[in-house]
C-alpha cells in the first residue's frame, strides 16, 4: 500500500471492561463500534465497509444496521484484527468501499453468547495434537518455548521478568485490570499452571472489546481525532499445529509479517518510538522482539531486564500494561491496536513523550499466523 494513503479516525474500547456479565457477545461488538463512531462524529449509515473476527460480519452489518459493499470474516485468531487492518487499507484504496468500521468483542470471562473452544477430531490438531493430552493455550504453548529457553540460554526469571515491567506500564493506566506492583518472585511462586508458566506469565480471562474506523487519509482532516497514519502492514501464517513449527525459537509467520511491514513503511528500528507485541504468555514479548529485529537471537531477555523496554527506557513494550495485566478477552490484538493509536494521538494513560512512530504487532493461535502494522501520526 501507499504509505499514509489511510487514516484511523476512530478508536474506542467498550463502556466496561473486565467483567460484563450483562452484556452478550454481539453486544460487546456493538458497543465499541458505538464508542469509536462517536469518537469520530460518524453514524452506522456512514459505514460501507465492515470487518470483524468471532462473529459473522454478517451478523455484525445486520446488528448494526450497516449496507456494506465490503465485508471481511477473516480469522485467524488473536491477530485477526491486524489482518483486518491490512485488507481494509487496500480495499479502501482500490475504491471497494470508503469508510471501515473493525470490531472485537468477546465475553471471555463471563461467556455469555460465547462459543466453545473444541477443536474437531478431524481437524489436523484434533488428529495429531489433541489425543496427546493438552489443555489448550497453556499446555500448547509449553512446545516450543522449552525448546526455546534451552537454545537461548534463557531461564523462568527471564519470563518472570516480563510480566513485571508490564505490569510497571498497568500501574499508570486506569483501565488496567491489575495494577499493584509484582516481583520476580511473586511471578514465580504464583500457582504453576503447565511449566515453565506460572499464573501470572499467563494472560488475563476477560470480558470487553474495542473498535476502529478507516478512512482515506484524504477524507481524515475531516473529523475531529488527530488522525493516524498507516505507514505499512504485514501478515504471515504458518501451521495450525504448534507442534509442526518450522523452528521453535522462532516464528516463521512473525519474521515474513514483520519484515514485509518494515519494507512496506520504509522505516528502521531506531525509528520506531513505541512497540506492542501481543503477549499472551510471557515469552510472545522475547520472540517479538527477536523475530522482528530489535534484537539478536538470544539477546532479547538481556534486553528486557536492562529495563530498555520498561517505564523510561528506549524501547516502550506494551506501555498499557499488556495481556498479561491490562486485558486479555480471547483475541488481545484489537487492545494493542488501540493502544498504538492512543500512543499516536497523545492520550494513552502512560503517553510516550514525543512518540511519532508505534508498531503493533500480533500473533494467532499458537504461533499459526501474524500481523504488523505500522502506525504515525505525521500528516503525509
Amino acid at each position: 500500500m501507499k504509505r499514509k494513503s489511510i487514516a484511523v479516525v476512530g478508536a474506542a474500547e467498550t463502556t466496561q471492561m473486565g467483567k460484563i456479565p450483562d452484556v452478550s457477545v454481539i453486544g460487546l461488538h456493538a458497543d465499541a463500534a458505538l464508542n469509536a463512531l462517536a469518537d469520530c462524529g460518524l453514524k452506522p449509515s456512514d459505514i460501507d465497509g465492515v470487518a470483524t473476527a468471532g462473529i459473522s460480519p454478517v451478523d455484525l452489518a445486520h446488528y448494526m444496521g450497516i449496507t456494506p459493499t465490503y465485508a471481511d470474516g477473516t480469522s485467524v485468531g488473536g491477530c485477526s484484527f491486524m489482518l483486518h487492518v491490512r485488507h481494509a487499507a487496500a480495499a479502501i484504496n482500490e475504491g471497494l468501499c470508503n469508510t471501515v468500521l473493525i470490531t472485537h468483542g468477546e465475553s471471555g470471562r463471563s461467556r455469555v453468547g460465547a462459543g466453545g473452544f473444541a477443536r474437531a477430531a478431524s481437524s489436523l490438531a484434533g488428529q495429531f495434537e489433541m489425543p496427546f493430552g493438552p489443555m489448550g493455550p497453556p499446555t500448547m504453548f509449553t512446545v516450543p518455548v522449552l525448546r526455546y529457553l534451552k537454545a537461548r540460554g534463557y531461564t523462568v526469571e527471564d519470563l518472570a521478568m516480563v510480566a513485571v515491567i508490564q505490569r510497571e506500564w498497568a500501574a499508570k493506566n486506569p483501565r488496567a485490570s491489575f495494577k499493584d506492583p509484582i516481583t520476580v518472585a511473586d511471578v514465580l511462586g504464583s500457582d504453576m499452571i503447565a511449566w515453565p508458566f506460572t499464573k501470572l506469565m499467563c494472560c488475563l480471562v476477560t470480558d470487553g472489546g474495542g473498535a476502529l474506523i478507516l478512512t482515506s487519509a484524504e477524507r481524515a482532516k475531516d473529523f475531529p481525532q488527530k488522525p493516524v497514519y498507516i505507514l505499512g502492514t504485514g501478515e504471515s501464517v504458518e501451521t495450525p499445529m504448534v507442534s509442526q513449527m518450522e523452528d521453535f525459537t522462532s516464528s516463521k509467520a512473525f519474521r515474513v509479517s514483520g519484515k514485509k511491514a518494515f519494507e512496506e513503511s520504509g522505516i528502521t528500528h531506531a525509528d520506531v518510538d513505541h512497540l506492542m507485541i501481543y503477549d499472551a504468555f510471557a515469552h510472545l514479548p522475547l520472540y517479538g522482539l527477536e523475530d522482528l529485529g530489535f534484537c539478536r537471537p538470544g539477546e532479547a531477555a538481556g534486553f528486557i531486564n536492562g529495563r530498555n523496554t520498561a517505564p523510561g527506557g528506549k524501547l516502550p513494550l506494551n506501555t498499557n500494561g499488556g495481556g498479561l495485566s491490562y486485558m486479555h478477552s480471547g483475541m488481545y490484538g484489537m487492545y494493542a491496536l488501540q493502544e498504538s493509536v492512543r500512543q499516536m494521538r497523545g492520550i494513552a494513560p502512560a503517553q510516550v513523550p514525543g512518540a511519532r512512530i508505534s508498531i503493533a504487532h500480533g500473533v494467532g493461535g499458537m504461533f499459526a499466523a501474524s500481523g504488523t502494522i505500522v502506525f504515525s501520526n505525521e500528516a503525509p
